[in-house]
C-alpha cells in the first residue's frame, strides 16, 4: 500500500500515546499550541511531544492505526510534529475474530503489511494476535503491547529501535 521498503510501524493513540489507567494521574506537556489541542481533546496534553521526533527517527514507516483514524493527523500529528501519515481504514470486525479472541486490528494489519515486516504498537495484543500473525504472514512482525497506564517509555522505543534496525539491514 505504501511505496517504500522500510518496515512500517503500525501505531495506535489510546495507550501508547495517551496513557489511561494509572491511579496517580499523568503529566500534561505543553507545546505552545494547547488552547487549539485541548479544544480538539483535552486528553492531547498527555502525549508527549518528544515522542514526536523519536518516532521519526526509527527506521520505519509510521501508519496510523487507530479508532482516531484520519482525525490523529488532524490533531496528533501536529502535536508530536509529524507530517501526515496514512491512515488504516478499519472494515467491521468478524464475528469468528472475536470469538476466537483476535483483535479486529490484526487481519486488516496484515492486509495492509502485504508480506512487508511490520511493528504493530498497542496496548490490546494478545498471545492469540501474535500466533495468527505468525501462522498468517510471511514477513517479519513485532506484535508490541504497549502498557496503557504509561505509555511509550524509553524501554519500549529502545526495544523498536533494535527490532527496526535489524530488520533493515
Amino acid at each position: 500500500m505504501i511505496g517504500s521498503t522500510l518496515p512500517l510501524l503500525f501505531l495506535d493513540v489510546d495507550g501508547p500515546l495517551i496513557p489511561f489507567g494509572a491511579a496517580n494521574g499523568y503529566p500534561a506537556y505543553g507545546t505552545g499550541r494547547e488552547p487549539q489541542a485541548a479544544d480538539a481533546n483535552p486528553l492531547i496534553t498527555r502525549i508527549n511531544p518528544a515522542h514526536g521526533p523519536r518516532l521519526m527517527a526509527l527506521p520505519c514507516t509510521l501508519v496510523w492505526a487507530t479508532t482516531w483514524m484520519s482525525d490523529a493527523n488532524e490533531c496528533i500529528a501536529p502535536w508530536l510534529g509529524l507530517p501526515e501519515l496514512p491512515v488504516v481504514t478499519w472494515p467491521d470486525p468478524s464475528d469468528d475474530d472475536i470469538r476466537g479472541g483476535l483483535h479486529w486490528k490484526t487481519r486488516p494489519l496484515v492486509d495492509w503489511a502485504d508480506g512487508r515486516p511490520f511493528v504493530w504498537v498497542d496496548d490490546e495484543i494478545t498471545d492469540a494476535d501474535r500466533s495468527w500473525v505468525a501462522a498468517h504472514h510471511p514477513g517479519q512482525a513485532l506484535l508490541h503491547r504497549v502498557d496503557p497506564r504509561q505509555g511509550l517509555t524509553e524501554r519500549d522505543f529502545t526495544l523498536l529501535g533494535q527490532w527496526l534496525r535489524r530488520s533493515t539491514g
